[in-house]
């Protein structure tokens, strides 16, 4: 079985790491009159809240249930991961490419490009921080899945995100060092537009591949092939149970809802087949501890 991930402690070292390359990428751009440099500084500033997003997504998530979200807020996480996804394309990446297309328009001299490396360095090293701590709890949380198949398969929204930002972030970096670098080298300008546009079409990129992932969180996925492999061998080894017919799992945030339908073993009275069944639901929901919500149903044919 899978670690679990602290996703709470990756969003706030991404946080902390990302409004300090903000303040130091700002200054820079104002110095320099870098749009490379610019687009990182609304890059970063657009990550900063971003990540508030996703802790107000995660406080929301844990509101109790009620007569009108009989099962809990849970999926709201996945709904301001959406919204993130939504603003790292259109203020990320749709910026980055304006700023570029209008520094081909009209190129601007630099002015200290130094110091525009020099932060960015800066910049790279806070981001490799976050994207270390980021990464350490995605190897909790994959297993043995390797990194494609985890951001392909897993249900944790906020902790996808913060991974694509964070390859987003450190990618880009590399790239305005580039563009920078190679416009000192040359005299040449055109390089900081195209690295600049070069920032925008990565972020859109990273945007769409996490909008498409929370989309089949936000219709209602069930929980990971893995996961569900583990509860129906669970379900299998039960004494109780003679054959499970069907097996529904919902992922709703950070819980999960489970629906059985299953074959039993013969039981003298209908007290008795009850007691299997609550002992059925109450080992599983210790086995499974983000199973919150479980209705199981004998029968004899699915």
């Amino acid at each position: 079985m899978s670690g679990h991930a602290n996703s709470l402690k990756a969003i706030l070292l991404a946080l902390g790491a990302n409004f300090a390359i903000f303040i130091a990428k700002l200054a820079a751009a104002v110095i320099t009159s870098s749009g490379a440099m610019l687009a990182e500084a609304v890059h970063s500033l657009a990550d900063c809240g971003n990540q508030l997003l996703l802790l107000l997504g995660m406080r929301q998530s844990k509101r109790p249930p009620s007569d009108e979200y009989p099962l809990g807020w849970g999926r709201a996480l996945y709904f301001w991961s959406f919204v993130v996804a939504v603003l790292l394309f259109a203020v990320g990446g749709l910026f980055s490419v304006y700023e570029g297309a209008h520094k081909l328009a009209h190129p601007e001299p630099l002015r200290w490009p130094w110091v525009a490396l020099g932060v960015l360095a800066f910049g790279i090293v806070m981001e490799s921080i976050s994207m270390h701590g980021c990464l350490r709890e995605v190897n909790q949380a994959r297993g043995e899945q390797n990194l494609w198949q985890w951001f392909r398969e897993t249900r944790s929204s906020e902790l996808l995100v913060i991974f694509g930002e964070d390859l987003a972030a450190l990618l880009g970096l590399c790239l305005a060092a580039v563009a920078i670098g190679a416009a000192m080298l040359t005299g040449n300008l055109l390089f900081d537009a195209l690295g600049t546009i070069a920032i925008g079409v990565l972020l859109i990129v990273v945007a769409i591949a996490l909008a498409i992932e929370v989309k089949a969180l936000l219709i209602g996925q069930g929980v990971e092939p893995r996961r569900r492999a583990e509860l129906l061998a669970f379900l299998h080894g039960r004494a109780e149970i003679a054959e499970v017919l069907n097996l529904i799992t919902l992922q709703m945030g950070p819980d999960v809802m489970v629906a059985i339908k299953a074959r039993m073993v013969p039981t003298p009275d209908n007290l008795s087949l009850i007691e299997a069944i609550n002992t059925v639901e109450k080992a599983m929901k210790a086995h499974f501890a983000d199973v919150r919500w479980s209705f199981f149903e004998p029968d004899v044919a699915d």
